[in-house]
This record gives structure tokens, sequence and C-alpha cells, in this order.
């Protein structure tokens, strides 16, 4: 399957923003875009003027790369976005969010969406008792996440036990500490999902 293999620190400087693709280190000095937030190139900064076009890209790919999702499975979302009832860009925001890679990350069993893509991957999910590898499943209000029984006992789970304790996640999602599991208890609401992305200007650029 395809995947980005760059530096993901390059991708946040490219638009301008922290996209934290790299868990905690986002939070510390390290972050490339703190230390450089110049955009990539050995031009550094250029001045030029950003049509409406170029900012409708610019959001698109944002959005794209905050959820790590290529282009062509991007479109499909958005496709799938418009055939529902409904404001599309809020559709698209939350078949993003209801991902598995992402509903992970939100439990705060991962401290990135790459980390959890990767857990996911590697089998160590049961979506309502069923093994679960596939990143892209999407969930609905009901459906369990738990970490396998044979899985807990590894370090990141370990870590994970004692983290959740102070972790707060988004309202529509329940998270069981002890037992490293939660539930998606809603489809979550515009002002649940991130507010620093504009969707409006993804719609406009696929309606061009």
């Amino acid at each position: 399957m395809a995947r980005y293999t760059g530096s993901v620190c390059r991708l946040c400087r490219r638009e301008g923003a922290k996209l934290f693709l790299k868990g905690s280190r986002c939070y510390t000095k390290k972050c490339a875009f703190e230390r450089r937030p110049t955009p990539p190139g050995q031009h550094g900064v250029r001045r030029r003027k950003v049509g409406e076009f170029g900012l409708q890209l610019r959001e698109k790919q944002k959005v794209r790369r905050v959820y790590s999702v290529l282009e062509r499975q991007f479109k499909n979302y958005f496709d799938a976005a418009s055939a529902r009832p409904g404001m599309t860009g809020e559709n698209l925001l939350r078949l993003l969010e209801l991902r598995l890679d992402n509903v992970v990350y939100r439990m705060g069993f991962a401290t990135s969406r790459a980390q959890a893509r990767q857990f996911v991957g590697h089998g160590h999910f049961a979506v309502n008792g069923r093994p679960a590898n596939i990143p892209s499943f999407q969930l609905k209000p009901g459906d369990q996440v738990e970490v396998r029984p044979s899985r807990t006992s590894r370090d990141p789970f370990k870590t994970a036990k004692e983290t959740l304790k102070s972790h707060q996640g988004p309202e529509w999602l329940s998270v069981d500490a002890a037992k490293l599991a939660g539930t998606v208890t809603e489809i979550p609401r515009r002002d649940q999902m991130p507010l620093d992305l504009n969707e409006q200007l993804v719609v406009e650029y696929y309606s061009r």
C-alpha cells in the first residue's frame, strides 16, 4: 500500500502550520517547525501573492496531511461526503475522524496518527471483539475499540495506561484506561472536531 515516507516535519513547514505529525516531539523545542518555520527549499522565504486557488489547494493538502491520507483516497472520501445529506465539509471531517487509526489516536492509545496507523496495521486492536488491522475502517456510534488482551503487556500500552489517566479525549468518545478500551458514543459534531481546519475551502477546491 502506498504511503508517504519522507520527512513529516517538512510537511508542517510547507503548510506553514504545526500539524502535530510526530506526537510528543511536536510539543518540545526539538520541533523542526519551531526551529525553522520557513517553507522547505534552498531559497527560504519567498514573497509571493497566493491566489484563491492557492488557498484552496493548501487547505486541501493540510487536511489530507493531518489525517495521513493519500490523494486518491482523499478524493474518494470527498465523493462519499458529498453524496450524504448535510454539509459536505462537515461530512468529510466526520468520515476522517471516524477512521479507526484516528479514533485510536483520539482515545490516547497512540501519540500520533502515524503511530496509531502502525499499531492498527500490526493487529494490536479489536473492534467489537474482532481483530481489526485496517486503519481506514469506518467506525460508528456504539462500536468498541480495545487493545487485544494478548498485546496489553507490551511497552507502548503499559505507557498508554499511565498517560490515559490524564488524557482528555473528545466528548464523542469514552475511554476506560484500566481496560485499555473505548467506545464511540456519538457522531462527532463540528465543534468537536479540529477547529483550525477550513473544510469549506476544500469543498470549493473540488467544486471548481
